[in-house]
């Protein structure tokens, strides 16, 4: 049976993927005009393999960590419980339009990591190859994101380092028909994941979820 927590995490970046469209929708499209012409759907495949690549080593970093400390502090173990079910809640609220900002969270990864890591983009240009169009997917894949932080604190909640990976590359997999339709259709599935009623529905179904992590949290605690 599939981890509750990689299909919300999936439904996360399945939603979110109009905000991928936002932000990383200019890349991905001048990507396309800077490469074979030929085979547009192979460059973006590979851009996307790239950026999930990313993901799932950042899911794998933070749940590596995190799982150590929780294995020798319970406390810890319930600070990452609580953490996961209010950045549901938030995520929830966030694609549900009510006026929540993850924009803070950008701001911290804009300092302590983007600023250094963009700087590698020199080395990737031109992007001539599929091997480049996946290294600067990975590059890109470190852009200060709101919901992909969001997503990395489920991850922290993981046991292992793989199980954290895994829910990076479900948060991912959900992004990709977005991003994958950048030039091939892309206005249209914008248009269907931000209508009010999918937005409202995957909203809710992540502010529920996150309701009940709070209350398995809350329930750990008193006993």
């Amino acid at each position: 049976m599939i981890d509750p927590l990689f299909i919300s995490a999936f439904i996360m970046g399945l939603i979110g993927s109009g905000h991928c469209i936002a932000m990383c929708g200019g890349i991905a499209s001048s990507l396309q005009l800077a490469t074979d012409k030929r085979r547009p759907l192979a460059y973006s495949l590979a851009y996307n393999l790239g950026r999930a690549t990313s993901y799932m080593l950042a899911g794998a970093l933070v749940a590596g960590i995190s799982s150590h400390f929780a294995s020798q502090s319970m406390w810890f173990s319930l600070l990452l419980a609580f953490l996961s079910g209010l950045f549901m809640l938030l995520v929830g609220m966030y694609v549900m339009r009510l006026g929540v900002s993850l924009q803070w969270l950008e701001s911290v990864g804009k300092t302590l990591i983007w600023q250094h890591l963009v700087k590698l983009n020199r080395f990737i240009m031109p992007i001539n190859s599929l091997p480049k169009a996946a290294a600067y997917g990975a590059l890109w894949g470190w852009l200060p994101c709101g919901l992909v932080y969001s997503a990395l604190t489920w991850a922290m909640t993981s046991t292992t380092a793989i199980d954290g990976a895994i829910v990076m590359l479900f948060f991912a997999l959900g992004t990709f028909p977005a991003m994958l339709s950048i030039g091939m259709g892309a206005q249209f599935v914008h248009k269907i994941l931000n209508h009010p009623w999918a937005r409202i529905a995957m909203g809710s179904i992540l502010i529920w979820y996150g309701i009940y992590l709070l209350i398995i949290a809350t329930d750990k605690l008193v006993h």
